[in-house]
């Protein structure tokens, strides 16, 4: 027979509840997420915000939003029914369908990748580029190669044609600039080989360097481009490769990131906190919701930093989410998909830069 405590337990448990779903101004909870949820000195704007506006309007219901910091809070509230609805577009899985009621999708998201991008002029990239190490290490080991078949050539030939190839230092010369004359195609003719095995050399060398200048032009044209991307990132592999990796903590791109064994070394509470770490070259790469990163990088003006790559993962359909005791959610989401329908919806989208 169950205890007098567990029924007083119950009993209070049910009253509590009972409480919390007939409140007469709904509690409605809001975190900072541009562009869904914008604060602003006189209150709240974003697509989330004019979507539930338009909703509690048609349904005549009084409302107070509550702001947390990220979603984790209004995930807690909701389950301890201290909340009566999240507008923000938190995405669906299995386990909140099970915990929660939630409405039809509004709109669909993905995670997206971020990178940033240098500030300099095309010039000074050149001009940086041609003095690096590695334009050097190229020159050198073209230059290597030159010196290494001249003086194969130089051996072949300083006995007798010694007029062309001199002896001593002056004869290595002679090879180097023959190999240089030779690969470059200029064809002076002021130095050529005698020997069966100098003529021999040269044949070998003459399509030896046909590969080899075709591979340093390509190899040297890459090394001088202006490459404006500090990350080069082109899918999975690459992202996984990456060193400094910033996500924005307790959201979506988080459990990606977690899911694909990334490695974050930054952490940071908001996308706008991220994006400005990144401009700055704190890290490399952001992991975060596709949609918010274009919006910030858009209305921040931040495309001369940051850039936007066209990669998505994990595609995500967002949506509001009420406890599983709220008796207004049919009537909620009815009005939802009234309202993405209508021609109001399409027009909040253009006016946050979010045309489907």
């Amino acid at each position: 027979m169950p205890s007098i405590s567990f029924l007083l337990a119950t009993l209070l448990t049910s009253i509590v509840g009972s409480a919390n779903t007939y409140r007469d101004t709904l509690l409605v909870g809001i975190y900072q997420d541009p562009p869904f949820v914008v604060r602003e000195s006189g209150g709240y704007t974003g697509v989330s915000i004019d979507l539930w506006e338009h909703i509690a309007s048609e349904m005549d219901m009084a409302y107070k939003y509550v702001e947390f910091s990220d979603a984790i809070g209004i995930i807690r509230s909701l389950d301890y029914n201290e909340l009566d609805v999240s507008i923000n577009p938190l995405s669906n899985s299995p386990s909140r369908i099970e915990r929660f009621q939630v409405s039809q999708p509004f709109y669909i998201s993905s995670v997206g990748i971020a990178t940033t991008v240098s500030s300099q002029s095309q010039f000074r990239i050149f001009i940086n580029n041609f003095f690096s190490r590695d334009f050097l290490n190229i020159i050198l080991l073209l230059f290597a190669i030159l010196l290494t078949f001249g003086t194969i050539l130089w051996f072949a030939e300083r006995r007798t044609n010694k007029y062309q190839f001199r002896p001593g230092i002056r004869g290595l010369f002679d090879g180097l600039w023959w190999a240089a004359v030779t690969m470059t195609t200029v064809g002076y003719g002021d130095k050529a080989p005698k020997t069966h095995l100098g003529k021999t050399i040269a044949i070998i060398w003459m399509f030896t360097a046909i590969i080899i200048i075709s591979g340093f032009t390509a190899t040297i044209a890459s090394t001088l481009t202006v490459n404006t991307l500090e990350a080069d990132i082109n899918g999975l592999e690459d992202l996984q490769g990456a060193k400094k990796i910033g996500v924005v903590g307790a959201s979506d791109a988080e459990f990606f990131a977690q899911q694909q064994d990334l490695q974050p070394s930054q952490v940071y509470r908001t996308p706008s906190q991220a994006l400005r770490a990144l401009s700055r070259k704190e890290i490399e790469v952001l992991v975060s919701d596709k949609t918010t990163i274009e919006y910030l990088i858009k209305t921040n003006n931040m495309g001369n930093h940051v850039r936007l790559l066209p990669l998505t993962f994990q595609k995500q359909y967002r949506s509001f989410i009420m406890p599983k005791t709220q008796p207004f959610f049919n009537e909620v989401n009815k009005q939802l998909i009234i309202q993405i329908q209508s021609v109001s919806w399409n027009e909040s989208l253009k006016k946050y830069g979010l045309e489907e």
